[in-house]
C-alpha cells in the first residue's frame, strides 16, 4: 500500500472515530441535560432563578428538603465535572458502576436525594464522556 492510500486510510479511521466520540458527547449531554437534568441539584441558580453557566454541574446548596426527615439526606450536592474531586476518585469505571448498579465503587447506595439510577452501560459511558468534556 502506497503512504498516500495509508495516510488516507489512517485519516478516515481518525475522523469516523472523532466523529463517533461526538457522538457519544452529544448523547451523554442530551442524557444529562434533558432525561436525568443532573444541573437541576448539580448547578447553582442565580439571582433570577436561571442556572450559572459558569458553574455548570459544579455542585450546588440544594434548595429541596424531605416532608419528614430522611437518614442520610444531603444538603448540598457534588461536583461531578471531569475536574471534580469525586471524578478524580472514583474515575470512568467508579462513575460508570455508580450510573449501572447504583452504587459507588465501595458498593455504598447514593445519599438521598439522589436517584439511584441504573443506565445501560453504553448510556453511562455516554455520560461519563460528556461530564469529561466539561472543566
Amino acid at each position: 500500500m502506497s503512504l498516500t492510500k495509508m495516510t488516507f486510510v489512517f485519516t478516515c479511521l481518525f475522523t469516523v472515530s472523532a466523529w463517533a466520540q461526538s457522538d457519544k458527547i452529544a448523547r451523554g449531554k442530551y442524557l444529562v441535560e434533558e432525561v436525568a437534568r443532573c444541573q437541576e441539584c448539580h448547578t447553582p441558580k442565580s439571582a433570577d432563578g436561571q442556572f450559572d453557566q459558569t458553574k455548570w454541574l459544579k455542585g450546588a446548596t440544594l434548595n429541596i428538603q424531605a416532608i419528614a426527615e430522611v437518614k442520610g439526606w444531603h444538603k448540598t450536592s457534588p461536583d461531578i465535572t471531569s475536574t471534580s474531586r469525586l471524578f478524580q476518585r472514583w474515575g470512568d469505571a467508579g462513575l460508570i458502576k455508580f450510573l449501572t448498579t447504583a452504587q459507588n465503587p465501595n458498593g455504598g447506595a447514593a445519599g438521598a436525594p439522589m436517584p439511584a439510577y441504573k443506565m445501560a452501560p453504553a448510556d453511562a459511558e455516554a455520560v461519563v464522556e460528556y461530564l469529561k468534556s466539561l472543566k
